[in-house]
């Protein structure tokens, strides 16, 4: 999948809007106005774009958006609050991952059958639509969803550092909150080894957690199609 073509560049503008708009708005929805005052309410992708993810994105084929700022002044439960606003963005991209899959179900339904990873890949595609839509929406499938595996490592500043922050008892608030602190660090250690040791950490656990979901899209075309 190469970074360049126009079918990933809008791919990755409407998964990365859609993720950080989730988080500005069900934090909005629990009482915090901090996103909305700073106009990240929005679908307008140059609000979210973040120039160190979206480089990533471009160079390894995962990233982040512009982080959502939020008050958990605001939260009636701020642990529990904060991981909802987390959780947000992930969700919101399986949906759009959803969304996307139903459209080429719809429109294209041979080019979802045989391996749930040859659907990322294009293998066979040939149908009504036009080569580049199907190439958005297959596209879109693979963004949305290494999106939100990516987020859901629990390593700050992704996501999933806040949505498991509700599991920690409030005696170790002080040493999880140091762990996040470090999370920059081994985020880019992690990718290091990644690229120049080979060693498959992140794709690895990207692999994980879209799998059993790609085998689920497997099952649903199998029962559509």
């Amino acid at each position: 999948m190469s970074a360049l073509r126009p079918p990933f560049i809008i791919a990755l503008l409407i998964a990365l809007s859609v993720h950080e708009w989730a988080h500005a708005m069900v934090a909005h929805r629990l009482g915090d106005p901090t996103a909305k005052d700073q106009g990240r309410l929005t679908l307008n992708p140059i609000a979210h774009l973040d120039p160190m993810g979206t480089l990533l994105f471009f160079l390894v084929g995962f990233g982040w958006g512009k982080p959502v700022p939020i008050d958990p002044r605001y939260f009636r439960n701020w642990k529990r609050d904060s991981s909802l606003v987390a959780l947000a963005g992930p969700v919101s991209n399986l949906l759009v991952a959803f969304l996307a899959f139903g459209l080429l179900l719809l429109l294209a339904p041979q080019a979802l059958s045989g391996d749930p990873w040859d659907l990322l890949m294009g293998s066979g595609m040939r149908g009504s639509l036009t080569i580049v839509s199907q190439d958005i929406l297959r596209t879109s499938i693979a963004l949305n969803l290494g999106l939100m595996a990516f987020n859901l490592l629990p390593i700050a500043p992704l996501d999933g550092s806040k949505i498991v922050q509700v599991l920690v008892h409030y005696r170790h608030d002080e040493a999880y909150m140091r762990w996040m602190q470090r999370g920059p660090w081994i985020l880019l250690g992690l990718l290091i080894a990644e690229d120049l040791l080979h060693i498959p950490l992140l794709m690895g656990w990207i692999s994980l957690v879209m799998s059993p979901v790609l085998h689920l899209m497997e099952m649903l075309a199998g029962m559509m199609t």
